[in-house]
């Protein structure tokens, strides 16, 4: 059984045209293993995941990543190899007991993971591409007045954008937020950019863990995702202008609601409403541009998933 991060290895590779062979002789796994995989399009339901082994250089691992970030400040020159990363840890703890070929994996892999974060954000927009983030308003449901998340997905290319809300930024929230909206649109974004982790993983320096929920639902709905560098607001700016444009638009003068979902219904059809202004460059109405994005974007999946 292949855990869920296997598995979703297995549908990017499928979405970029590789057939069960490719994908088998790419991954190390069975070859049919992976057409069974090829073939599930619901992944809904429990799927036990292996149990990863705990590695002994786990406790140390904190200290590696700690050189190694150091050193992308340091020439070239300088910076940490495996072999210096071993012979530190030997001589800074009588108790490392690790094989070098532990450790030099582990460099590399970190090293490797480094360079492809840095390279995987493009600001070149593709259609079907969109952008997600989150804003904070106040409404007044049944003469209540509370603060509520919108959760806003944006499509760069053509400055169409849909808003959703919910009461926090849970990875339950975010789920049912995007399956409402790919259900209006008829279809899923090709790649999600995410401004940071939350809702949906956790991150701890530059290593993001998505939690299992919003994994399984990624690979339910076979979409993409990346996630914006600390400190670059240009990789996220689309859906940061439209977060303040529709809080100031649509949620002002404060809202009056008795029924939140009955509201969220609404609010997409309000989104779609503004499409007619004219894109504030290319000289089309973003509604015209938006049907280039939608014909970009990926089939829905033959079942729904549970949230």
């Amino acid at each position: 059984m292949l855990t869920l991060n296997q598995i979703d290895e297995i549908k990017a590779l499928q979405r970029q045209g590789y057939g069960p062979v490719e994908i088998a002789e790419r991954l190390g796994i069975n070859r049919k293993t992976a057409s069974r995989y090829l073939r599930r399009d619901n992944f809904d339901h429990e799927i036990s995941e292996k149990v990863v082994p705990i590695s002994k250089l786990d406790s140390w691992k904190p200290e590696i990543n700690s050189w190694l970030e150091e050193d992308r400040r340091n020439r070239y020159k300088q910076r940490h190899t495996a072999k210096r990363v071993y012979d530190r840890l030997k001589e800074l703890h009588t108790d490392f007991d690790c094989s070098y070929s532990i450790v030099q994996r582990y460099v590399k892999e970190q090293k490797v993971a480094k360079r492809n974060a840095e390279g995987s954000l493009e600001l070149i927009w593709e259609y079907g591409d969109a952008q997600a983030d989150f804003g904070e308003a106040d409404v007044i449901e049944n003469g209540i007045k509370k603060t509520i998340k919108n959760l806003v997905l944006s499509f760069p290319s053509s400055n169409a954008a849909f808003t959703q809300a919910f009461g926090g930024e849970t990875a339950e929230c975010v789920c049912q937020w995007l399956e409402d909206i790919f259900n209006h649109i008829g279809g899923v974004p090709l790649r999600i950019v995410f401004d940071n982790a939350t809702g949906v993983g956790r991150r701890v320096r530059d290593q993001v863990t998505l939690s299992e929920l919003f994994l399984r639902f990624k690979c339910h709905y076979g979409f993409s995702i990346t996630f914006c560098n600390p400190a670059s607001g240009q990789e996220k700016g689309n859906v940061e202008n439209k977060v303040g444009y529709i809080r100031r638009n649509m949620f002002v003068p404060i809202p009056e609601i008795q029924d939140l979902v009955a509201w969220n219904k609404d609010l997409l059809t309000t989104c779609e409403q503004d499409f007619t202004r004219e894109h504030y460059k290319k000289g089309e109405t973003i509604e015209s541009l938006f049907e280039k994005d939608r014909a970009a974007l990926a089939s829905l999946p033959t079942a729904p998933f549970n949230v």
